[in-house]
């Protein structure tokens, strides 16, 4: 028996593994219920009196090397593993993570809609390459007109009826007469292009919401109602308006509208050109050939459009000097809005 034991502890000293399973496979062999070790001392019980201590010593000095040799063979496994894992302490508090806020515009556009919402429009949206009838032949924008220039427009395809980058959103609204029951009363936002140079005051990409109201006897007075509602909603009840007699293919009557200027308290600045008034929208009374273009009787409906810039809208609410700031993407500027709601 002294030999078998003398015969485990040179093995124990030389065993090695490389995996778990390896490690337990031994363990179990050497320790388990029916492992050698375990069968040694199941045999100790027979071994004479006068020989039982000598051999218990011995027996006990190879279990204790065999659990300790165990317990290396896993510790040098979990170090080998370690290398090639990176470490986690589970115990350190977590790492902050910065959260997106939204985009200025982002929450200037819901909060137009959101007024306009209460007032009962629907929304209505298009898509952003339209054909050259949706943006203007529906419009009653003539062959001849400006705005068909290269110079203002992003043409894709030449044509008959090219295919372009819509100059407005008023596509959306040619494309809801279209398909909508009578009486109508929608706003469209979304993504406009125009061929412009970039400036604090304009840029070539830029965003609109613009609404229309069709039914019987719909006035200029219901269209004036409408636009002061949405300033003294949009800017408190202190903003005052201002209409301007104007021009646009699809309206007549047409107006620029102005809203008192809240940067500079009306005294003058570079947005409002020294005025203390800054134009946000045009507006006026559908054209009764838009309206028969449409396939409405113009006899029988009347209504009125406005459109409004986004970024002229945001540039008010919070006061900032160069809508090329809403492009840049420059991460102080933006978190300064992270509290926006």
């Amino acid at each position: 028996m002294r030999e078998k034991i003398e015969q485990l502890l040179a093995e124990v000293e030389q065993l090695a593994a490389k995996k778990e399973q390896e490690i337990e496979e031994i363990r179990v062999r050497l320790l388990g219920k029916k492992g050698t070790i375990t069968q040694l001392f199941d045999e100790f019980r027979d071994v004479l009196p006068e020989q039982k201590r000598e051999l218990g010593q011995v027996l006990n000095t190879l279990k204790v090397a065999a659990t300790k040799k165990i317990d290396e063979l896993r510790t040098i496994l979990d170090e080998s593993m370690d290398a090639d894992e990176p470490q986690y302490d589970l115990t350190k508090p977590g790492d902050r993570l910065d959260l997106g806020g939204r985009h200025p515009i982002s929450v200037t556009k819901a909060e137009i809609l959101s007024i306009f919402n209460k007032y009962g429009y629907d929304l209505a949206e298009g898509p952003e390459i339209e054909d050259d009838w949706h943006v203007f032949g529906a419009l009653n924008f003539p062959p001849e007109h400006p705005a068909r220039d290269m110079q203002d427009t992003f043409f894709i395809t030449e044509g008959e009826n090219p295919v372009l980058l819509r100059t407005h959103t008023s596509s959306a609204q040619v494309r809801a007469m279209e398909t909508m029951k009578l009486p109508i009363r929608i706003v469209c936002p979304g993504r406009v292009f125009r061929n412009e140079a970039i400036s604090a005051r304009a840029h070539c990409i830029f965003h609109q919401v613009e609404g229309l109201y069709i039914d019987k006897n719909v006035s200029f007075a219901d269209l004036k109602q409408a636009v002061l509602l949405f300033a003294r909603e949009m800017f408190g009840e202190q903003a005052q308006i201002r209409l301007r007699p104007s021009y646009f293919p699809f309206t007549e009557p047409s107006a620029e509208v102005d809203v008192s200027c809240n940067i500079c308290g009306g005294k003058g600045c570079n947005i409002c050109k020294g005025t203390g008034w800054l134009e946000i929208m045009g507006c006026g009374m559908v054209d009764p050939n838009v309206l028969e273009a449409n396939g409405i009787d113009s006899k029988v409906y009347t209504g009125f459009a406005f459109g409004m810039g986004v970024e002229r809208i945001a540039m008010l609410k919070w006061q900032v000097k160069d809508l090329r700031h809403y492009f840049e993407n420059d991460i102080r500027f933006l978190r300064e809005f992270d509290t926006v709601v």
